[in-house]
Order: C-alpha cells, then sequence, then structure tokens
C-alpha cells in the first residue's frame, strides 16, 4: 500500500535523483514537477493524486495523475490536450480539476501562463533576424585558401584545353571520329560555330547599314566611245549623200570630191589634237593613212 508520508521521507532526507541543491534553494529536475520547487506539496513523487502542465512540440497538456491507477505504471498519468486559446483552455482546467485542492488548481493555472507567456516571446524571437557570430578555426581558413587557390588553377587549365580543342576542331583535326577519341561535347561546339555565325552577320549588317564612300571614275573612255559613234554615223551620211548627188556633171562632181576631202582631213586633225592628251595615260593610237583612187588624196584615219 502506498503511503505519501513515508515515501516524502526518504526522498528528503536519504536520496533523490531529481533533487538539485543551489545556493539560492533545492529544486526539482522531475519534467511533472509543478513549481519546479523541491517540497512536500510540490512533489509528483509523494503525493498519489497530482495535475500539471506539459508541452509536447508547442502543443500542451494537462497530466492528472490518481491512487486508483497506482498499480499500474503504464496508465499512471491521464493527459488532456488544451486548446491554443488561453481562455478556453483554462475552462478545461477547471472543468477537470473541480473538486481537487485549491493548491494544485492555482500552481496548473500559473504554469499555464507562463508557459503560454514564453511560447508568445519565442515566436516574437524567431520572427527578428539576428546576427548569428560563429568562429571559424586559422586551420581551416588555410585550408580553404589553399583549395581556392587551386579551383582556379584548374578553372585555367580547363578552359584553355577548351579553347584548343575548339580550335583543333575547327581545323579538321580529328574528323568525323573525334567523339570516341575525346569525350568532348558535340552540342556546346555547334554553339560556339553558331555564335560565331551570328557575330559575323551582325559585322556584316553593321557594314551595310554604314553610309556608302564617294568614289571617283573616269568617264573618258565612254565620251570617246560615244564620240567616235557619231563620227562614223555623220560620215556614212556624208557619203550617202555625196553619192545621191554625183549623178550630174563630172565638174560638179570632182567640187563635191574635194569639198568632202576637206572636211575629213579637218576632222581628222581635229580629232588627232583631241586625243594627244590622253596619250600618255592611255594605250597608243594607231595611224592608218587611206588613200583615194579618184582623188589621189591620202586621208589619215585613227584606230
Amino acid at each position: 500500500m502506498q503511503n505519501d508520508e513515508v515515501i516524502w521521507q526518504v526522498i528528503r532526507h536519504k536520496h533523490c535523483s531529481f533533487m538539485s541543491k543551489i545556493e539560492t534553494g533545492i529544486f526539482c529536475r522531475n519534467p511533472y514537477n509543478v513549481t519546479g520547487i523541491c517540497n512536500r506539496s510540490s512533489c509528483p513523487l509523494a503525493n498519489s493524486r497530482y495535475a500539471t502542465i506539459r508541452d509536447h512540440d508547442g502543443v500542451f497538456y494537462l497530466y492528472m495523475k490518481t491512487i486508483e491507477r497506482a498499480h499500474m505504471p503504464n496508465k499512471l498519468w491521464e493527459r488532456v490536450k488544451l486548446p491554443r486559446n488561453y481562455e478556453k483552455a483554462l475552462e478545461i482546467i477547471d472543468k477537470h480539476l473541480m473538486y481537487w485542492p485549491k493548491f494544485l488548481v492555482h500552481k496548473t493555472k500559473q504554469r499555464l501562463t507562463k508557459m503560454t507567456q514564453m511560447r508568445i516571446r519565442m515566436r516574437k524571437l524567431a520572427l527578428k533576424t539576428r546576427e548569428k557570430i560563429m568562429t571559424t578555426p586559422r586551420k581551416e581558413k588555410k585550408r580553404e585558401a589553399r583549395r581556392e587557390e587551386k579551383a582556379e588553377k584548374a578553372a585555367v587549365l580547363d578552359k584553355s584545353i577548351e579553347r584548343e580543342l575548339l580550335e583543333r576542331l575547327k581545323k579538321g583535326v580529328y574528323g568525323d571520329a573525334y567523339k570516341d577519341i575525346y569525350n568532348y561535347p558535340f552540342d556546346k561546339y555547334q554553339k560556339v560555330l553558331e555564335g560565331e555565325e551570328m557575330q559575323l552577320d551582325t559585322e556584316r549588317d553593321e557594314e551595310e547599314e554604314e553610309e556608302p564612300e564617294i568614289e571617283y571614275v573616269e568617264g573618258y573612255d565612254e565620251l570617246e566611245e560615244e564620240d567616235d559613234i557619231e563620227d562614223f554615223a555623220g560620215f556614212s551620211m556624208d557619203n550617202s549623200h555625196a553619192d545621191d548627188d554625183i549623178v550630174g556633171s563630172d565638174e560638179e562632181a570632182e567640187a563635191v570630191i574635194r569639198k568632202r576631202e576637206r572636211k575629213e582631213s579637218a576632222f581628222a586633225s581635229r580629232r588627232f589634237e583631241k586625243d594627244e592628251p590622253a596619250a600618255k595615260s592611255k594605250k597608243p593610237r594607231v595611224l592608218v593613212e587611206v588613200e583615194h583612187e579618184d582623188a589621189g588624196v591620202r586621208q589619215k584615219a585613227v584606230h
């Protein structure tokens, strides 16, 4: 049979594993203690009828112990879940502890109030952003510095190898079977080629958008060709008219021939003087003498 007074005398004067003596007083480390103080009314072991509040991951429970379940340690404590609303939780405590000692009811409500205030403060602190000061040993700093240097060297080496492989692929060193020799991704190579083509296209577009440069070209050749055509047309027209006029007497015919020869000679001399300045810079002209049997006069033609 359980006797609370005997249990308390043994715990208080001989040995208790939950007792903690410090300068300010004697405290109890038992999680079911409602006040945390080691005394007769607050001890959960020396009281067969006891009640307290416990927290499980932010949820409060009301724990109750009665003498009727003392012979069943696995069912010694009965717990009731309390709502998050403080007023409703107080109503549930009053309901379940209606005929219990006033001291336990008062201490249970007091514990619920303190735990509720503690939960509110924890929420506020979790919302605040505070700096977290951490110390790093000197050995770790040196180790990280060495690793950074090695990583930078490896990155530079990888880039140089990638550049060299791209140049060799462009030159066609590996041919079609480069995938078997080197495990180099073909997609990256295609992207590089497409990027270069896009760059060339943009450069061409920029060149086209620029204003065209002004150039100066000599136009004597075209003009001379046109003059030659006109002179040839005039020469043929004169011959046709002259042939039509030579129908009359021989004297008229001789006069017409002399007149035509004078015109032709004057035209040839004028052409020769015109072509002299351009003869230095262009190919040499060929002078051909044409002799007419009727008049016995030599005519110079320029070809």
